[in-house]
């Protein structure tokens, strides 16, 4: 199978999903758990998207400075520190170790 077919299937699994949430009940969506998983599932699809993108290297597991940058972010956003400043740590730390690695 190409991967175009591939794309088209998805495509039309995402539309069949689309036309099937028009039927479901709304007192079924609105329930807890429903409206819970919906509200935590772009976060987790989210993780493991950067999860993906910083640890996986050529279908290896790597361990290195785009990873470290995330762990940093990760401690700053859990002490508290404002956005702007977590981010520029975070690429300070993942530019320092790519520097310190290709030195």
């Amino acid at each position: 199978m190409s991967l175009w077919w591939i794309l088209v299937l998805a495509s039309l699994a995402c539309l069949l999903f689309k036309i099937i949430g028009y039927f479901i009940p709304e007192n079924f969506v609105k329930s807890g758990p429903v409206r819970r998983t919906a509200d935590l599932l772009p976060a987790a699809l989210l993780a493991g998207l950067i999860a993906t993108g910083v640890a996986v290297e050529d279908r290896q597991l790597v361990i290195g400075a785009p990873l470290a940058g995330v762990a940093t972010a990760a401690v700053l956003f859990w002490l508290r520190v404002p956005f702007l400043p977590a981010v520029v740590a975070a690429a300070v730390v993942t530019a320092a170790l790519r520097l310190w690695t290709q030195a």
